[in-house]
């Protein structure tokens, strides 16, 4: 190759470069990706903590099953995140191709969905515990909370299908792709006219599944807990009530703009509201992945102490062999 095509190629490709660049995300994006950046990095590394410290420093009990999966899920939910940083600092321009669109959505959604059923599943097991006690004597066992969990990671694969058939990229006029629904899979005018009917019937079903009806059951479950240990003058503080007013404000509070977000986008109309909903959606559920499974693990005075104990342990046997290292 001469020196002249040499020098060609190099402006073409310097041009092309120039012209794929991406426009610097805004403000609220840019916050958006500081938090999410620091709860992912902190999420990572408490969450493998804590599921080190449930899994081989606690007894495996029914307690220990469920938290342990509680944050199982929330990890494979923040697994998606370096994904949308990426995407985010790129102007949202999704660089990752048609199959990693799918899969990161669906995972996400695996996630969320298995620790919102997950969640449900840790209300209505107190319920039983306080109103049913010889049933929970009987019945109540790791091999129960086995088969239940397996019913709900199922469950949650099988509402997170949509993400794998739905989803897609669109590339508009000037080169940015996007990773996003698209409830046409035919190019027909009978499948446009369903279009929206499919995406209103996902979305209902998607927010009374994975929002209304375990919101529902979490604020009955502990509501008549608190108001039973009452009646057996139990409570001699106001730290279940405190407890119970927490668990389902943050249940509320990180879920929330999330669905709103989702059933603003049936009307398709990129307003202000949408973008800061977005926005507050992406803080939320980046807060939710590091909070949540601290606030649950911690209220519990047992885990607290198996917790400390099995860091102070490990630090000191890390720092041990660094001595004994030194010292050979």
């Amino acid at each position: 190759m001469d020196l002249n095509n040499t020098t060609d190629y190099l402006i073409i490709m310097t041009t092309l470069r120039r012209n794929m660049s991406f426009p610097a995300p805004p403000l609220g994006a840019n916050l958006v990706i500081v938090l999410s950046s620091i709860s992912f990095t902190i999420g990572i590394i408490a969450n493998g903590l804590y599921l080190w410290v449930l899994r081989f420093k606690m007894k495996k009990t029914v307690n220990t099953l469920l938290f342990f999966h509680l944050i199982l899920s929330y990890l494979v939910s923040s697994l998606t995140v370096p994904f949308k940083i990426t995407s985010y600092l790129q102007g949202n321009h999704w660089s990752f191709g048609i199959a990693m669109c799918k899969v990161v959505n669906s995972t996400f959604s695996l996630g969320m969905l298995a620790s919102v059923f997950i969640l449900s599943a840790i209300s209505l097991d107190r319920y039983i515990l306080t109103f049913h006690p010889v049933w929970s004597q009987q019945h109540r066992n790791t091999r129960w909370a086995s088969l239940t969990l397996k019913g709900i990671w199922m469950l949650a694969a099988v509402l997170s299908i949509p993400y794998l058939v739905f989803r897609e990229t669109q590339k508009d006029t000037n080169g940015v792709v996007t990773c996003k629904n698209n409830y046409v899979l035919f190019n027909s005018q009978e499948s446009q006219s369903l279009r929206k009917e499919v995406h209103v019937t996902l979305f209902i079903s998607r927010l009374w599944l994975s929002f209304l009806l375990p919101l529902l059951t979490i604020i009955f479950c502990y509501a008549r807990v608190v108001q039973k240990m009452r009646q057996r003058g139990l409570i001699k503080s106001s730290k279940p009530f405190k407890v119970m007013v927490t668990f389902i404000s943050s249940f509320f509070v990180c879920w929330m703009p999330y669905h709103v977000y989702q059933g603003l986008l049936i009307n398709e109309t990129h307003t202000l509201l949408i973008k800061l909903t977005l926005i507050l959606t992406g803080i939320t559920v980046s807060f939710n992945t590091f909070f949540s499974p601290t606030f649950y693990l911690f209220i519990g005075e047992n885990f607290k102490k198996v917790f400390k104990d099995s860091i102070i342990a490990l630090f000191e046997s890390v720092l041990h062999e660094e001595s004994s290292l030194e010292k050979s």
